[in-house]
């Protein structure tokens, strides 16, 4: 069996990742949760203009954005990295009213459910994202 691998990283950013052993155990749960299987996966906390740079590069948007998720899966092995502005979630927690760690988890779990199938592109897939986000969240150790 492939023993799952969850790495945290930083780049351009000061940010240190707290609670690293729970945070992936809770990735992992939502993964086998999803009916799918933890494989490899990195997490790389960056600041605004890197990933503004990598979604004008690899996504031809012209905008920023708070997270990017690269899939590399192999059908139900869940692999991948996600990038996340540290810039954006502090922004974004202030304009959601949330704690900065509520934010980021919200951020990290929806790059998880990218991986694991779920899309945000219509009004429907945004609401069952949504809901997905608040019911990982709910059970966030």
């Amino acid at each position: 069996m492939n023993q799952p691998r969850i790495s945290f990283f930083s780049e351009n950013t000061s940010y240190r990742h707290k609670g690293v052993r729970k945070t992936k155990q809770w990735i992992e749960d939502t993964i086998v949760h999803e009916g799918k299987i933890p494989g490899e996966l990195s997490v790389i906390f960056c600041n605004d203009d890197t990933l503004y740079e990598m979604n004008v590069k690899y996504l031809d948007h012209d905008t920023l954005t708070d997270i990017i998720t690269f899939n590399y899966n192999d059908g139900n092995l869940i692999s991948g990295d996600i990038f996340i502005s540290i810039d954006r979630v502090k922004e974004n927690s202030l304009s959601y009213s949330r704690s900065f760690a509520e934010e980021l988890s919200r951020v990290i779990i929806h790059g998880i459910l990218h991986l694991c199938g779920y899309n945000d592109k219509t009004a429907e897939e945004e609401k069952q994202m949504r809901s997905k986000e608040d019911q990982y969240l709910a059970i966030k150790p």
